[in-house]
């Protein structure tokens, strides 16, 4: 075989037709022209085509498989009528270039660009910085931002009062305009935004003064913010329609606040659980001690009991954190450090090396 096609899509001979079909659609999204930026990726993509004509054909196929060709031409992409005769019969359901690149990216061909009809107003973000100890209770917060609200004056048209945007004459209203472009593997069909109307689909001859015809004014505006208890530094919360406003009277964004925690001078978090550290003196570990220990809220107090090692750690139950969802409180870990003295009394060192020799 000249071309071993079940490699070049990369499934078994034994694939079946949907196997073949899901391969195909997954490279030829990876290395189409218009899509890929990788070297050699026409090529690349005109190979898998190739391919898939000969497997997704049980005619031809079968003829591969016997003979190792699937044309009188041999395997070679003109025996499917060249570059003048790709088609894209892999992606049924798919009118145009326009809708296969809805598949590959959500959108047209155009990343960014507006689609049919008044477009969504654009998401915003807002970053919020919260104590360890707001973390814990959760707060109601009042935050302000910048963003586009529709224009009061033509209350989202973009129009003058009194008047109204007309239908655009050169997409008769759809935002979009269908054209024909040549590329390596042919003419391919493309719907990209009318230029005209910058795919709203509208024209507007006498614009409104106050927002010079876009419908949309900046503006400043307070918005609350309820913050839950137990939350994670990173967490996304999003505030629905509080984003810019959209394009003649379109829905309007989101507002997305993430939060980020501040670091604790005396604790570090682990999930709804907090560790820190107490040091303690080498008499409370040999002896024993009750000691106190700062906590989130306040103090509690710890039994140490006699003989604790240095990095031991004790557990002081609830003492953390509350857990999201209002699911109780998390735990304290508390690992005692030993403080080794360094001025002793000639009478303290006596002392201890009587200790030792005991």
């Amino acid at each position: 075989m000249s071309k071993d096609y079940y490699q070049i899509l990369g499934v078994s001979k034994n694939a079946s037709a949907d196997e073949v079909k899901s391969a195909y659609r997954r490279l030829a999204r990876q290395y189409h022209p218009d899509v890929s930026k990788e070297a050699g990726a026409a090529e690349k993509f005109k190979e898998i085509n190739e391919a898939y004509q000969v497997l997704s054909n049980p005619q031809k196929k079968q003829q591969y498989d016997t003979f190792g060709s699937a044309g009188p031409a041999g395997a070679g992409f003109g025996g499917f009528g060249g570059a003048q005769g790709f088609d894209f019969s892999g992606f049924e359901g798919f009118g145009d270039l326009g809708d296969l690149f809805n598949m590959f990216t959500g959108g047209s061909p155009f990343r960014g660009s507006q689609g049919r009809g008044p477009q969504r107003g654009s998401d915003l973000r807002f970053d919020m910085e919260i104590s360890l100890e707001e973390a814990d209770t959760g707060l109601d917060e009042e935050i302000e931002i910048n963003h586009l609200e529709n224009c009061q004056t033509c209350k989202g048209s973009g129009a003058r009062p009194g008047t109204k945007p007309q239908k655009c004459p050169t997409c008769g209203g759809t935002g979009q305009i269908r054209r024909m472009q040549r590329t390596i593997l042919g003419s391919m069909a493309q719907v990209v935004p009318c230029a005209e109307c910058r795919g709203t689909g509208e024209k507007i001859s006498d614009p409104c003064r106050d927002c010079n015809g876009t419908g949309r004014k900046k503006t400043r505006r307070k918005i609350k913010v309820k913050v839950p208890a137990g939350i994670e530094s990173g967490t996304r919360l999003r505030v629905s329609n509080a984003g810019d406003a959209g394009l003649r009277g379109a829905q309007p964004g989101d507002l997305y606040i993430f939060i980020f925690i501040k670091q604790h001078p005396y604790f570090e978090r682990e999930g709804s659980d907090l560790v820190t550290k107490k040091e303690i003196s080498f008499v409370q570990a040999s002896l024993g001690a009750e000691i106190n220990v700062k906590t989130l809220t306040g103090s509690a107090k710890l039994k140490v009991p006699a003989g604790t090692q240095p990095n031991t750690t004790f557990k002081l139950k609830n003492q953390g954190l509350s857990q999201f969802q209002g699911r109780g409180k998390g735990d304290l870990y508390v690992q005692v450090e030993i403080k080794t003295p360094t001025d002793l009394s000639s009478k303290q060192q006596e002392l201890l090396r009587e200790f030792e020799r005991s």
